[in-house]
């Protein structure tokens, strides 16, 4: 039995020396004086916010994206055993000694080191020379932006690495595709390619740029596949299952689960929560659902309820009304019906709370047992104070003269009759029958007799004069196509009123409510509002100092200062080497040129490169050029504050392509020996200033050495850079 003892057991590995070389200047050149300078740095004030918050498990929402980057950020923190004290409030802040800095800035580094042996991979499985593939990787270690970048608790390193993973993962696949179809290796690599895809999309949704490029190369390759009449429809619709499941299913999947963990974690209200609904907020640990903490579920008459807009924004805001009533004039000469004010308030106050009264009834108390109101229900709706009730008739609002007034009626004993029954729409039932619930149904209110929809116009307009304590307007809207969120009201407080008496009453609406609404929000709920906030949140885009536009990126006319040592001329830009730069859109120029060249020279049946090459040469241009273009282009469709570093993805690409035409000049265009040592003494030399760009502008990539300000004054080429300069 124990005869395989008798020989040693031997283990043989291949070892790429190039890749493990890569890897390691990598590392050294994103992870040396990591913790330098142990200060904020430019957006890391921004994250370091969300990673504090992470720490505390309290709810936060950010309109810049999925929030699986920021998990990554605060696991680094997690780690480092970060507590999430501390003050992010400046640039430049020095950190205290609870913030481990160099655990926080470890996983940006790592997925900036590790695009270095990516790019190499990549420029291999495109059936390019090692050669090339070695020059890609020198030009991403020596690229100062992406070390800039990389070095500190920022996002664009993470999604390069995972974007680049992508493509070498799809790469890898569709290179086992004819020899090893279905394999254990052609499965991996399909399914990482949608992992990496999801992941990219989770830290920042310009990964879907990426994820797009890929899809439509999957379906390329797919539809030159039903062309081959070697595979068997049974096989093509495996493809086809398989590919679905891989770049589709799975990646959806991933990034349902980002959010899943996210609202695990985060399950403490905080500050950020007060933009979502009623029941998203009373989902939260603390907050609102401390205040609604056993609410009865269902609105009956007599209940006693808070009703809070829909819409949420600018601010959110409850149905109020208080004693003042509109002035008899406006200040435009028009009149009012002088009614009790009705206004929406951004304050919980007493003021907030009404009565559902059955019309048919006198008694402000539910009975026992309690009559629910359903959908299509009349009713009347008492002010708690003031016991007026909530009316509206064909007065024009104070500030929305094409809609119509709406007040708590008083009666002067003119002939302007109380116009006061509403009809009960729950715009999110399931049937006709269903009951109004607290925080759980959005409804509409209908007004009998005209028809108008209770709407408040201020939330998306402006606030009322002094004379209405600027407070937002409320309007009767008799044009009510479709359900506009600021048209819907949900109960946020609720109590069952047992007082019949005024003094007895006023005294119940002062005392807090005691009750919990026994359903909770599923997670898809959770996930479609949290989602749909986080794609129309938007904050005001003011202009930066170092904002740029996308035509900017391209020359590198701009920078961004991310620190400045307060005392020292130390200081951090991020910079491109700008021989790389300039070389890629050389690079860029040339693919473009040579391949209209080529095109026209085919259709006139002129083969200037063999056919291989020629599809070699395509493939490498969608990648590396296709890459470049749908990470850059898009830009100039969007309406937001840009930044020089919203360009790293699209140059990562660009930078790739530098090999691939250098390589393909050396081997087609240079057709003598002499030719080709002329240029490969020319790109030795090209590649020596690339270092020697490096070099020079690495006191501003690591922050170290401080320069003095001759030195300072010497860097900047470019008289739109904005290198600081101490005055002496």
């Amino acid at each position: 039995m124990l005869g395989f003892l008798k020989e040693p057991v031997v283990v043989t590995a291949k070892i790429n020396v190039n890749l493990v070389a890569l890897t390691v200047m990598g590392l050294i050149s994103r992870l040396w004086g990591l913790c330098c300078p142990r200060a904020v740095v430019f957006d890391e004030v921004y994250y370091g916010q969300f990673v504090s918050l992470y720490m505390k498990r309290i709810f936060f929402v950010d309109d810049s994206g999925p929030p699986f980057g920021h998990m990554l950020l605060a696991l680094g923190g997690y780690l480092g055993g970060f507590d999430g004290n501390f003050l992010w409030n400046r640039i430049g802040a020095e950190y205290s000694m609870n913030v481990p800095v160099w655990s926080l800035r470890l996983l940006p580094a790592l997925a900036g080191a590790l695009c270095v042996p990516l790019a190499y991979q990549i420029l291999v499985e495109l059936h390019f020379s090692h050669y090339a593939a070695l020059g890609a990787a020198l030009l991403i270690l020596l690229e100062n932006s992406l070390i800039t970048q990389s070095r500190f608790m920022l996002l664009e390193s993470i999604l390069i690495f995972f974007i680049l993973l992508a493509v070498l993962s799809y790469l890898k696949f569709y290179n086992l595709q004819k020899h090893s179809a279905f394999s254990g290796s052609w499965w991996f690599w399909l399914l990482l390619t949608g992992v990496a895809c999801s992941c990219a999309v989770g830290v920042k949704y310009m990964g879907l740029f990426t994820y797009m490029l890929l899809l439509a190369t999957a379906g390329l390759h797919f539809w030159h596949m039903i062309g081959d009449q070697n595979l068997s429809n049974v096989s093509l619709l495996c493809h086809f299952l398989a590919r679905s499941l891989a770049l589709i299913i799975i990646p959806m999947g991933l990034y349902l689960s980002f959010f899943y963990v996210h609202l695990a974690l985060l399950y403490r209200s905080g500050p950020h929560d007060q933009i979502m609904t009623s029941a998203f907020q009373a989902s939260l640990e603390g907050g609102l659902a401390r205040i609604t903490q056993g609410q009865p579920l269902e609105v009956a008459y007599g209940s006693q309820i808070t009703l809070r807009n829909v819409l949420g924004k600018p601010m959110q805001c409850w149905l109020h009304s208080h004693t003042n009533t509109y002035p008899i004039r406006y200040e435009n000469g028009r009149g009012s019906s002088h009614q009790q004010q009705v206004t929406c308030y951004p304050f919980k106050d007493v003021n907030n709370w009404w009565i559902v009264k059955d019309p048919g009834m006198q008694q402000l108390v539910v009975s026992n047992p309690p009559r629910p109101v359903r959908h299509g229900h009349i009713v009347q709706l008492v002010h708690g104070i003031t016991t007026r009730y909530l009316n509206t008739h064909d007065v024009a609002a104070p500030l929305s003269p094409h809609s119509q007034e709406v007040s708590c009626y008083i009666d002067y004993n003119i002939s302007m009759p109380a116009q006061n029954l509403w009809r009960v729409e729950i715009v999110n039932r399931e049937s006709d029958t269903d009951v109004w619930k607290t925080i759980l149904s959005e409804v509409r209110f209908v007004h009998v007799n005209t028809s108008a929809v209770l709407k408040a116009s201020g939330v998306i307009g402006a606030s009322l004069p002094e004379w209405g304590y600027r407070q937002l307007e409320v309007v009767g809207e008799k044009l009510s196509k479709g359900y506009h969120q600021s048209m819907l009201w949900n109960v946020e407080e609720h109590r069952y009123g047992k007082s019949q008496e005024q003094k007895e009453r006023e005294v119940e609406l002062h005392s807090p409510t005691q009750m919990d609404i026994s359903k909770n929000l599923s997670f898809m709920a959770k996930f479609t509002e949290l989602q749909w906030k986080i794609l129309t949140l938007k904050n005001e885009d003011t202009e930066h100092k170092y904002s740029s536009s996308a035509l900017d990126w391209i020359t590198m006319d701009t920078n961004i200062a991310y620190w400045l040592h307060p005392t020292s001329g130390a200081q951090i830009h991020l910079l491109g080497n700008v021989a790389t730069w300039a070389s890629a859109n050389a690079a860029a120029l040339v693919y473009l040129c040579l391949s209209l060249w080529y095109l026209l020279r085919r259709r006139r049946k002129i083969y200037d490169i063999p056919e291989d090459a020629w599809q070699l040469w395509i493939s490498a241009g969608g990648i590396c050029g296709g890459g470049w273009a749908v990470n850059y282009l898009p830009f100039f469709l969007m309406e937001k504050t840009l930044f020089l570093y919203h360009y790293l993805p699209a140059v990562t690409f660009q930078i790739l392509l530098i090999p691939v035409v250098l390589q393909h000049l050396s081997d087609h265009l240079c057709r003598s020996v002499l030719l080709r040592s002329m240029f490969s003494a020319l790109v030795v030399g090209w590649f020596s200033s690339v270092y020697f760009v490096y070099c020079t502008f690495s006191p501003l990539t690591y922050g170290q050495p401080a320069l003095p300000p001759v030195e300072l004054k010497a860097l900047r080429w470019k008289d739109t850079w904005n290198i600081l300069i101490r005055k002496q």
